[in-house]
């Protein structure tokens, strides 16, 4: 059954009854948290879906789209979601695993040549930038990719990184691994290298795969890397903090350029990524159309990392990005999502999946309760204060409320 509600003055909500339900004090109160956010320009505009694997339970939109135009947000308006690709990239990886073209324990090096014998930073001066370097112990794996356990690093993520990447001019992919594949944990660009991957397996461009194999099937048609000239009044525009704290909108460039990575340069919606999230909470599939084995979803949301624990990452550009993730030194990591290790009160349940883009883009997955949740800002810094407040507000009056 399927209700639509006025909640809030200019507010349209569609609250949907199936599965787990959100009631009607459920809305009013994310309704609140959300308009509250905005009308104290906390933030310019936000979107939020919740979704269960029946449908929606949730769709609202709050604020503008752009603090110079002040036209408002809407509900289909299109983020860039940066780092919220790579689960896609990962479920693209894991369809090729149900195919039998390759195995989680397969050498990166069987596809991408350029990863055979890998080696390793064993002595570095802070100082001057300088390193050495061993062979590394083993090879870099896929399960290593997915779990951000094969080394690779990012350099806003990592004062090694940056210092080094600076000093030698070269890209992250092309420095020595920052440890032993397998042996610990860094966020980095090991996402990117699946993309290599599944362009080298399928023979075809990875924007490609992507489109004909999961955006097209689970109808996300809002979902690209590449914005169409005529949706681009929909791209809402980035802002950042200047150094009083306040909003400062960013330049847009018209047309936006098109940059096709496993591990960023999605463009989507918050309701396109709710379907992607129904597909998952579904066992893999959606309408009739089987995207994932439920084998492999199941494996997606298991701990892949024995005893290694996500570790915080230390910002080296505040501007860029603060300290992150939530949950670090507890969580592990599936396979292609941070899982959530304990219980708080109000929140989402242990096992639940996650991952962000660098402009405040969130999301989770909660397969106990069955829930999905999107929270889709465009914001600097990552993990800025005032995005954080609002994902904490959203999950707590879903969690406090859900039927």
């Amino acid at each position: 059954m399927k209700r639509q509600l006025w909640i809030l003055p200019l507010l349209f909500v569609t609250v949907t009854a199936a599965g787990p339900s959100l009631p009607r004090q459920a809305a009013v109160a994310l309704s609140s948290v959300l308009k509250g956010a905005t009308d104290r320009g906390d933030l310019p505009g936000v979107v939020v879906t919740v979704v269960n694997k029946d449908g929606t339970l949730y769709d609202g939109a709050f604020g503008v789209s752009s603090t110079l135009s002040r036209k408002p947000m809407t509900k289909d308006a299109i983020f860039n979601i940066a780092s919220m690709t790579k689960p896609i990239t990962s479920v693209a990886v894991m369809m090729l695993v149900d195919e039998g073209k390759l195995t989680l324990d397969d050498d990166v090096a069987k596809f991408l040549p350029k990863y055979k014998d890998p080696v390793v930073i064993s002595k570095f001066n802070e100082a001057d930038g300088s390193y050495e370097t061993r062979p590394a112990k083993r090879p870099i794996t896929i399960r290593h990719l997915l779990t951000h356990t094969s080394g690779f690093g990012y350099a806003f993520a990592s004062r090694m990184m940056t210092t080094i990447t600076t000093k030698t001019g070269k890209a992250e992919l092309d420095l020595p691994l920052l440890f032993d594949p397998g042996e610990s944990w860094a966020y980095g660009p090991s996402t990117r290298v699946l993309g290599q991957v599944v362009e080298a397996i399928s023979g075809q461009k990875l924007d490609a795969f992507l489109d004909a194999r999961i955006f097209g099937p689970l109808g996300m048609h809002d979902t690209s890397y590449l914005v169409p000239v005529a949706k681009s009044p929909r791209v809402v525009a980035g802002n950042t903090r200047n150094k009083d704290g306040k909003l400062v909108e960013l330049p847009t460039m018209t047309p936006l350029p098109a940059n096709v990575a496993g591990d960023g340069g999605l463009y989507s919606t918050a309701s396109d990524y709710g379907l992607f999230l129904r597909m998952l909470l579904n066992h893999g599939a959606l309408n009739d159309k089987r995207i994932l084995s439920e084998k492999s979803v199941a494996a997606m949301l298991q701990p892949q990392t024995g005893n290694i624990v996500v570790k915080e990452q230390q910002s080296t550009n505040l501007g860029l990005s603060h300290n992150f993730p939530l949950g670090a030194g507890k969580d592990k990591w599936g396979l292609g999502f941070q899982l959530a290790a304990e219980q708080l009160p109000n929140r989402r349940s242990p096992g639940s999946g996650t991952w962000a883009g660098i402009f405040n883009t969130h999301f989770f997955i909660d397969p106990s309760k069955e829930l999905g949740v999107v929270v889709m800002m465009q914001v600097l810094p990552f993990y800025d204060e005032a995005a954080m407040n609002v994902c904490t507000g959203v999950e707590e009056a879903v969690y406090k409320n859900v039927k």
